[in-house]
């Protein structure tokens, strides 16, 4: 499939939600092998054959913003999984020869719901019924990192081989059962063909990283993870290329694309300096990014960092 550059769109797009949109889009999936078939959801669409096209449309979208935010506004999107997937929704809903036809199906047998089909929709290929996800894992410092189960959300709650077996073993099964059959019958009478695309960030441990899990794409984006009691540690290793750096916690809502942020809105030093020393007070894990200047005059991400407690993964938020 035939995409546009992320990293050259994101150098050129300004507006938080349309790069949010753009990273959704181009980003590549954690996994390259997985227990179920995954699929790109523009795999047949003009736009992956012709990336000219989806690159402009993003550019335009930049320019006048206004039709994705009120999309967005439509629903509340306070979780991070809800605002991926309103992204998507928006961009099949946008395609030129993609029908969005459902999103969000619940899937009810006697009053009880059995669970929710994120995404059905046809294109040139037929009728698919799509999963979406992005997730965060940390990889553990001891054992076998190849494992999906040593692979960990930052709360400590979720793990990767839940999250597949979940996904492929439950959510991907649905479609298929009587309950799912009845009603998809009302939106179409042809075959529906399950998959899933996962995105997201792998996080290696500081000092031990190297090892992916089992089926990793090699592509995938990363990061590193550190207790805090390692900071002082890290941080006082060089920057590359000796550039001017900054660094900052970014909010839950701004993990998706790399962050790109004007001057007035990057912290100072000292600023850093103070939040760091109270982080005692902070139990849960923070996602830090490394910022450095660009030519445009913003402060682009070069780096980003989990980090967690020093009891961690036992303390979870």
């Amino acid at each position: 499939m035939n995409l546009p550059c992320l990293d050259l769109l994101l150098t050129q797009l300004q507006h938080p939600p349309v790069r949010d949109l753009a990273w959704a889009l181009l980003s590549q999936p954690l996994l390259s092998d997985a227990p179920a078939p995954q699929r790109h959801p523009l795999t047949a669409s003009r736009w992956a054959s012709n990336p000219d096209e989806l690159a402009d449309w993003l550019r335009l979208l930049d320019i006048k913003p206004a039709v994705l935010d009120t999309w967005l506004e439509q629903r509340s999107n306070r979780r991070l999984g809800l605002y991926y997937e309103r992204l998507w929704q928006f961009a099949l809903s946008q395609a030129p020869d993609i029908d969005l036809l459902k999103a969000n199906l619940p899937i009810r047998q006697d009053g009880q719901t059995l669970g929710e089909l994120d995404l059905i929709f046809r294109d040139a290929a037929g009728v698919h019924h799509l999963e979406l996800a992005v997730k965060f894992y940390l990889g553990l410092e001891h054992g076998d990192r190849s494992r999906h189960d040593h692979w960990l959300g930052p709360g400590g709650h979720d793990r990767l081989d839940i999250k597949l077996q979940r996904t492929c073993g439950h959510q991907l099964q649905l479609s298929s059962s009587p309950f799912a059959r009845s009603i998809l019958s009302e939106l179409t009478s042809a075959e529906i063909y399950s998959a899933f695309w996962l995105g997201g960030y792998l996080f290696q441990p500081w000092r031990d990283g190297g090892a992916s899990p089992a089926g990793a794409n090699p592509k995938h984006l990363r990061g590193h993870w550190l207790r805090r009691q390692d900071w002082s540690a890290y941080n006082s290793q060089p920057s590359p290329n000796h550039a001017p750096a900054r660094w900052q916690p970014l909010a839950r809502s701004a993990w998706l694309a790399p962050a790109r942020l004007p001057t007035a809105a990057v912290w100072q030093i000292s600023d850093f300096d103070n939040w760091v020393g109270s982080a005692p007070a902070r139990p849960q894990p923070w996602l830090l990014v490394r910022l450095e200047p660009d030519a445009e005059g913003y402060w682009s991400e070069r780096e980003r960092v989990f980090l967690v407690p020093d009891e961690w993964p036992a303390a979870t938020d």
